[in-house]
């Protein structure tokens, strides 16, 4: 099913020149993310004017210098030895002025660097204003709630079924690193290559990225600078383990010219994934419902900037695709653009329900990055007359397992054990939890 409709309007946060040439309209879609940046953009241009001045005064000195070099060169051939030393005199106050203006030219570019990292992606129009959560719009809802004869809570069933241990987890590692076990650990194995298998079906690449990431891929994709602070860092060797596969997938394609006839350039892949800010206490963080590590299948889409919105669509229909055939009660939300992420232009949230603990439950986001990723990669493509063009990148999550398997114990549990969805019976070789 198609959402909506939506242009591709190629508006980078790291392109000077596209803040200059748009600053009413990128001002007006920052907006959306409920906070002025009209005073970091500004910033922007400032820092960019002085850069621009900057650089034609050390322009001019130098060419001053080498104009000089020159004379004092034709002084020496013809023997005015002491017009040659005056000369050589005045270059070199010309020769300090110019280390003067690169040292200033280079702490204004460091300058403007960090003032553009640090603002984000300008939603798409189309995305409502917005702070929180309750501010996303419900796009669809599919299939009805379960009506549960038990409605034991996943932890509970866990236990009841040992399926997971989740203070065994505390005791190896700490909070939030679950163990799984027997039919537990099963039905996590089967989950992921019933996605993989699905994502072979829609021509995705499956590749199996490295789990650790170092700093220029986390600038790559936008978890640096904005998110140190969610990353499990080793910081001897300067690396961080990866929140998400789409970091290390996506960032195979940095310094990258691509083909434009392989659009779309289709990749999956399954990682453990790691986040340190999963939170804490309360019910909101029990069970499977917050978690420092966890699988995921990750999809990673590359393509032109005229498709890219038509294939967050066909994206967002493929995750879709996937509850239903697991049988879960879902909505997609389009979050506001206070609830998106930095980097993100257009992002669908899909939400699965759950039956024991009666509220929904986030399992995937698919988003539209336009040039936002693909400026910090350098990732770009040659368009018809020949010319690098930046590409646009997406990812979605196909799927999130822990909260897919919390879904799928409490909205399959029976009186006398757990059915599991027909579709994964060749995957778990077994039908029920009992």
């Amino acid at each position: 099913m198609v959402l909506c409709q939506l242009c591709a309007t190629d508006i980078s946060m790291l392109q000077t020149q596209q803040i200059r040439a748009n600053f009413d309209e990128i001002n007006q879609r920052l907006a959306k993310r409920g906070k002025s940046f009209e005073t970091a953009l500004k910033e922007v241009v400032e820092l960019d004017d002085l850069r621009k001045s900057t650089q034609t005064e050390l322009d001019s000195s130098l060419a001053e210098m080498n104009s000089i070099s020159k004379q004092i060169g034709i002084c020496f051939k013809e023997g005015k030895r002491d017009e040659a030393e005056a000369l050589k005199a005045q270059t070199a106050d010309i020769k300090e002025k110019s280390k003067e203006l690169e040292t200033k030219l280079k702490d204004v570019m460091e300058q403007l660097h960090d003032a553009l990292t640090h603002i984000p992606n300008a939603p798409h129009t189309s995305v409502k204003e917005g702070l929180t959560p309750e501010d996303n719009e419900i796009v669809l809802t599919h299939g009805a709630k379960p009506e549960l004869a038990n409605n034991l809570p996943h932890w509970e069933l866990a236990e009841k079924y040992d399926l997971i241990d989740f203070e065994l987890g505390v005791k190896v590692t700490g909070a939030g690193f679950p163990v799984y076990k027997g039919k537990g650990a099963r039905l996590q194995r089967a989950l992921i290559n019933f996605f993989l298998d699905e994502g072979l079906k829609q021509g995705y690449t499956e590749v199996q990225p490295p789990i650790f990431i170092n700093e220029a891929s986390g600038f790559g994709t936008g978890q640096l600078p904005d998110k140190e602070g969610q990353m499990y860092e080793m910081t001897v060797d300067k690396l961080f383990a990866i929140p998400t596969a789409e970091v290390p997938i996506t960032n195979m394609y940095r310094d990258t010219i691509v083909n434009k006839d392989d659009f779309p350039i289709k990749n999956m892949g399954y990682t453990p994934c790691f986040r340190r800010e999963a939170g804490s206490y309360g019910k909101d963080v029990r069970g499977l419902n917050r978690l420092h590590q966890f699988d995921k299948v990750e999809i990673v889409q590359i393509d032109h900037p005229a498709n890219s919105y038509r294939t967050l669509e066909e994206m967002s229909s493929y995750v879709q695709g996937l509850l239903q055939k697991l049988g879960l009660h879902y909505r997609v939300l389009r979050l506001c653009g206070g609830d998106m992420g930095f980097t993100s232009a257009l992002t669908y949230d899909m939400e699965v329900y759950s039956g024991a603990q009666e509220k929904w439950l986030e399992v995937s986001s698919v988003s539209c990055f336009e040039t936002y990723q693909s400026n910090r990669l350098k990732l770009r493509f040659r368009n018809d007359e020949g010319k690098t063009e930046l590409a646009h990148t997406l990812n979605g999550s196909a799927l999130a397992l822990p909260r897919i398997v919390a879904a799928l114990l409490e909205n399959y549990q029976t009186e006398n054990g757990i059915e599991m969805p027909e579709v994964l019976h060749p995957y778990l070789g077994f039908s029920r939890i009992d």
